[in-house]
This record gives structure tokens, C-alpha cells and sequence, in this order.
């Protein structure tokens, strides 16, 4: 992914039936992304890193169609925004990561 020159990301995408969209970033202990999507269909949705074998879910939710929130990075780590449409049709995602001053 690729931050524009007011620290934001904006993607909007198809995410096929029982397909997934990641958006993945390294981050720095200290920083806030403030985070949103929407879609036409309930997805589930997480953020996530990996420890090791072990994976770390700052946020994790089922079967959403719309959400906001806020991560404030634990440690310097690649984390990962990760949304599975396990309908059975397609829909759209628009998705947007702001990073805070």
C-alpha cells in the first residue's frame, strides 16, 4: 500500500464470494491509524500482526457491513486489515487508514 501526501490510503475494491482483500503496512510503536470501510455486504473484517507463529488481533470483528476505529500501534510490526466475504456473491469495499499526527 502506498500512503498519499496527507498520510491517507484509499482503496475501493470487488471482493469476490468467499474471497478476501488484505491491505498490510509497517508501522511504528507510537502511531494511530484511524481506520473505515463499507460495503454492500457483511464481511468479516480484522487487523491484524504476526509474533512468530503466533497471529495478534488488535481488532476483530464478524459479519459487518460498516466500521470504524482507531489502532494504536503496539509495536513496531507489519500490520494487516483484512476483510473475508463469505456470502455467496460478490460486493464492494471502499476502505480509508489515516494516519494521525
Amino acid at each position: 500500500m502506498q500512503w498519499d501526501g496527507q498520510g491517507a490510503y484509499e482503496r475501493s475494491v470487488q471482493i469476490g464470494a468467499g474471497k478476501l482483500v488484505e491491505v498490510c503496512t509497517r508501522l511504528t510503536r507510537g502511531q494511530t491509524i484511524a481506520w473505515s470501510f463499507k460495503s454492500l455486504t457483511a464481511l468479516n473484517f480484522n487487523v491484524h500482526y504476526h509474533e512468530g507463529q503466533k497471529v495478534v488481533f488488535p481488532e476483530k470483528r464478524d459479519a459487518v457491513a460498516e466500521l470504524s476505529g482507531e489502532l494504536k500501534v503496539p509495536v513496531d510490526q507489519d500490520y494487516c486489515w483484512m476483510w473475508s466475504n463469505k456470502a455467496g456473491v460478490a460486493t464492494s469495499l471502499s476502505v480509508r487508514l489515516q494516519r494521525q499526527p
